[in-house]
């Protein structure tokens, strides 16, 4: 069974850092999209950032220069820099893994985590 599960999210004061992590169990983590979506309340599902098993990587404009997603291979795990952090960027964020065909595509991706709240205070 593929399981996603995030971690790291929190109430942070504006200008401050997080760092998110999801877990992944059950899934060939080579040769995929492993992505961070992010939904704020009334919002659709946005893209945050993707990268390639191999290397590539992809970062939204509202993101570039203060996000920055990784990943470690040997334990299966992908994570998410967050740094000057704003409250604009306070929503959900889910990690997702698929071969997609666009990389911000939410319907491109087949499995979901279920997400880890984070919400930056002005």
């Amino acid at each position: 069974k593929v399981q996603l599960v995030e971690s790291g999210g929190g109430l942070v004061q504006a200008g401050g850092s997080l760092r998110l992590s999801c877990a992944v169990s059950g899934y060939t983590y080579s040769r995929t999209w492993m992505a961070w979506f992010r939904q704020a309340p009334g919002k659709e599902r946005e893209g945050v950032a993707a990268i390639h098993t191999s290397g590539p990587t992809w970062h939204a404009d509202s993101v570039k220069g203060r996000f920055t997603i990784s990943q470690d291979n040997a334990r299966n795990t992908l994570y998410l820099q967050m740094n000057s952090l704003k409250p604009e960027d306070t929503a959900r964020y889910y990690c997702a893994a698929g071969r997609p065909s666009d990389v911000a595509t939410v319907d491109d991706y087949n499995y979901w985590g279920q997400g880890t709240q984070v919400t930056v205070s002005s």
